[in-house]
């Protein structure tokens, strides 16, 4: 089992909101299941609906959850961009916390066949899903220098992203990339030598740029967050854990808007309906603590961002905490 990442302040922060009988939190990114049984154990009345793409995920954490509490648990096969569909087919339009745990979880890196992990050699696969899509290997060997750049400098911020690109598709006419091993090789050949004495394994930022291009996973994490923010009942609560800047300025872009006023800045009186929904709970993206990093590695990139819902859409009512969900 995995450490789950900042799980006394992801608890502190929903409890306000899953105090409630019959309350439900989303774990959008249930994984192996470790920040929905600490719910499930602090809060004995609340309901978990777990969300995964990874099949093999949801069935480990399914052993786990369902053992702990069958009938306070639902797992559902599904990215999470799909939440709002999946509450409504489950009868929850509303809920009172959402949790995302966002990157790849420890089954997967830990996961040889799976191909996230650049320190061991494996098919290159880095499907979050490998039921579905294209893999890693397929998006080396079919796209062109400038696709092949344009990922790895905008999901892998790599400042030699065209001189990967160049030289993966040189190699690939030699013959096509099948596994890790040889793309970690040409990734440091590729790369100057002062570049590759700092900063760890020079591939990580590669394989991330990879993995991010498979996975679609801003793309999905840009229409989820709004589906969220909207599933939640007033005084629900939304909590994020990113593991790298692109999903963490993404998350502060994407709900920005709701914590302004839908009126110009000069107005004296913000009139009903026009008053911010949003409530940032934390200033700014908090880190863990150097005990906790010290304790679980994973923590190490952490940043945690958490809002609470203040108010409905304008253009309908909303039910509050306390209130139907």
């Amino acid at each position: 089992m995995h450490t789950p990442v900042l799980t006394d302040r992801v608890l502190e922060l929903l409890a306000p909101a899953l105090g409630t009988p019959g309350a439900v939190v989303v774990d959008a990114t249930v994984g192996l299941g470790g920040h929905a049984a600490a719910l499930l154990g602090a809060f004995p009345e609340v309901r978990v609906v777990g969300l995964d793409r990874d099949p093999d995920a949801l069935a480990h954490s399914g052993e786990r959850l369902r053992a702990l509490a069958p009938d306070r648990v639902r797992l559902v096969h599904a990215v999470y961009d799909e939440i709002g569909t999946v509450l409504a087919s489950l009868g929850h339009p509303r809920v009172q916390g959402v949790l995302f745990d966002l990157g790849v979880s420890s089954l997967q890196l830990d996961t040889d066949a799976r191909g996230f992990a650049y320190s061991r050699d494996a098919p290159l696969d880095m499907r979050m899903d490998a039921t579905r899509g294209r893999t890693a290997a397929e998006v080396l060997n079919t796209y062109d220098v400038a696709e092949l750049a344009r990922i790895l400098r905008d999901y892998g911020e790599e400042r030699f992203a065209r001189r990967i690109a160049e030289s993966i598709v040189r190699a690939r006419g030699v013959e096509p990339f099948t596994t890790s091993a040889r793309l970690v090789d040409l990734v440091r050949d590729a790369i100057p030598a002062p570049a590759r004495r700092t900063g760890g394994n020079p591939a990580k930022r590669t394989f991330q740029g990879l993995r991010i291009e498979v996975n679609s996973e801003l793309d999905v994490l840009a229409r989820a967050l709004p589906a969220a923010f909207d599933a939640l009942a007033v005084g629900g609560r939304l909590v994020v854990l990113s593991y790298h800047s692109l999903e963490d300025r993404l998350v502060k872009r994407e709900l920005r808007g709701y914590a302004e006023t839908l009126v110009p800045p000069d107005m004296p009186v913000v009139p009903a309906g026009a008053e911010p929904r949003l409530r940032w709970l934390t200033r700014g993206a908090e880190p863990a603590s150097e005990v906790e990093k010290s304790d679980n590695p994973r923590a190490a990139s952490v940043r945690l961002r958490a809002a609470e819902r203040t108010a409905p859409n304008p253009d309908r009512a909303q039910p509050t905490i306390g209130g139907a969900s």
